[in-house]
C-alpha cells in the first residue's frame, strides 16, 4: 500500500489520495498488516477488497456518504462496504434495522440478502473508518492509521462543489465527520444525524428518522437523481 500501483482503486481516487499512500503512516500500516498475516492471523476483508467502497463509488460520483466503524469480524461477512455482507450471509442486526427504517420510510420490503453494492454503484459511499479487522476481534485494527486515511477521504468529499448527503448514524460517525459544513452552518451539504441502528440504540431515534426520503428529497432539490434504495434480489 505504499503506492496505488498494486491495488484495485478507481482512478478518480488515485491522484487525490497519492500523498496519503506515500505517507509514513500508510507505510507503517502496511507493515502492521503484513505482520498480522505472517503471524497467521486472519484479516478481513481480503486484500483485494480493502478499497472496494472507493472502487465502486468514484469520487466524482459520490452523492451520499454512510459512515461505519470497522468491518464485520466474522468469516465471510466483510467485503469492503460498511453495513454490507456478501450474498448468502444473513444480514446482521444493524442492517436489519436499516431495512426496517427503509420499509417504514419508503415502503420497501426487506430484501433476502445484505449485499449493498447496488447502493454503492449509484453513488452511495459505504465507508468504514477502519478498513480491516482481525477475525473475531472487533476494533482490533483501530489506531493503526486507517482513521487518518479515511479522514482524508471525507475531506475530499466535503470539498466537492456538488452537494452531498452525509448520513451519520451514531456518535462515532458524527465525531468523525464533525468538520463537514452542513447547510444549516452555511455549507452546501446535507448532514443527517441519528443514533446508531444497532439493536442497543435504534429505538432511541434511528427508527423513524426518515433519512432515506430526506436524502432523496435533498438530491432532487439540487437537480440530482435520487437513490433507488430498492435492492435487487440475489441468488
Amino acid at each position: 500500500m505504499a503506492s496505488t500501483d498494486h491495488i484495485t482503486l478507481h482512478e478518480s481516487w488515485k491522484l487525490p489520495l497519492a500523498d496519503e499512500f506515500a505517507s509514513s503512516y500508510m507505510s507503517d500500516l502496511r507493515s502492521f498488516l503484513l505482520a498480522e498475516k505472517q503471524a497467521g492471523k486472519q484479516v478481513f476483508p481480503k486484500g483485494s477488497e480493502y478499497f472496494r467502497a472507493l472502487d465502486l463509488t468514484p469520487l466524482d460520483k459520490v452523492r451520499v456518504v454512510i459512515l461505519g466503524q470497522d468491518p464485520y469480524h466474522g468469516p465471510g461477512q466483510a467485503h469492503g462496504l460498511c453495513f454490507s455482507v456478501k450474498p448468502g450471509v444473513r444480514p446482521p442486526p444493524s442492517l436489519v434495522n436499516i431495512y426496517k427504517e427503509m420499509r417504514d420510510d419508503l415502503g420497501i420490503n426487506q430484501p433476502n440478502h445484505g449485499f449493498l453494492e447496488h447502493w454503492a454503484e449509484q453513488g452511495v459511499l459505504l465507508l468504514n473508518s477502519v478498513l480491516t479487522v482481525q477475525l473475531a476481534e472487533a476494533a482490533s485494527h483501530r489506531g493503526k492509521g486507517w482513521e487518518q486515511f479515511t479522514d482524508a477521504i471525507i475531506r475530499l468529499i466535503a470539498a466537492k462543489s456538488q452537494p452531498v448527503v452525509f448520513l451519520l448514524w451514531g456518535s462515532y460517525a458524527q465525531k468523525k465527520a464533525a468538520f463537514v459544513q452542513s447547510v444549516e452552518q452555511g455549507g452546501k451539504h446535507l448532514v443527517l444525524k441519528s443514533v446508531h441502528p444497532s439493536p442497543l440504540s435504534a429505538h432511541r431515534g434511528f427508527l423513524g428518522c426518515k433519512h432515506f426520503s430526506q436524502t432523496n428529497a435533498f438530491l432532487e432539490s439540487k437537480g440530482l437523481s435520487p437513490i433507488n434504495w430498492l435492492l435487487p434480489e440475489v441468488e
